[in-house]
């Protein structure tokens, strides 16, 4: 991993930050560690950060805001089906797992568990980032309109997937294997069957 030596110092301290608390751990990061790694001096860190947890409530700010640009579009622009959609977000999860040989673990989700609870603050932008995530699936399960039940609690079932995402991804990475994510994600497009069928049994009724 290299940090981007032209970025300005705030930024290059951001992305320092997103690397190594994801890949060692929020609290295993040092402050020597990081101002290595992004390649600054301490004065310069604390004149835009008060201290690490400062720094981190900036770290999900930057998740939050790459969710769009960075996960989501890109993924819309190539495929054009709602619901496939969704099944092309878990895709890029399952493709994260094997490329890292089942290590690699859903930053948000690795912080969430990391992080202690009293840090409200924090726990409040992990929670925003979690739900940018599956408002993009509610979305996507608005957008599918009547080919599921109109009486469908979305966002219940948009959380659910998230659910499906975290906790297959956690199970790969204890198991060494992409198999949990896999069970987990067929038992997800065979629910979504049932519930395209139900879809239009009712429409068929609803017209006889």
């Amino acid at each position: 991993f290299g940090i981007d030596e032209s970025l300005p110092t705030r930024d290059r301290l951001v992305q320092a930050a997103v690397y190594l608390f994801y890949a060692k751990g929020y609290e295993a990061t040092g402050m020597a560690e990081l101002l290595a790694c992004a390649k600054v001096n301490s004065g310069s860190f604390y004149h835009f950060f008060t201290g690490k947890e400062e720094l981190l409530l900036e770290v999900l700010r930057w998740y939050q805001q790459n969710l769009q640009p960075v996960l989501i579009r890109p993924l819309y622009e190539q495929i054009h089906d709602p619901i496939e959609r969704i099944f092309g977000l878990l895709e890029g999860y399952r493709q994260r797992i094997l490329m890292t040989e089942c290590t690699f673990g859903c930053p948000i989700g690795r912080l969430a568990l990391e992080v202690a609870p009293e840090r409200m603050e924090v726990h409040k932008l992990l929670a925003a980032n979690f739900t940018g995530w599956w408002r993009a699936v509610e979305q996507c399960l608005r957008d599918a309109g009547d080919r599921l039940p109109r009486d469908l609690d979305r966002e219940q079932l948009a959380q659910f997937v998230l659910t499906v995402m975290e906790g297959g991804v956690m199970q790969s990475r204890s198991y060494r294997s992409v198999a949990p994510f896999d069970r987990a994600v067929a038992q997800l497009r065979d629910y979504f069957r049932r519930l395209q069928r139900e879809a239009a049994e009712k429409g068929r009724r609803g017209r006889d």
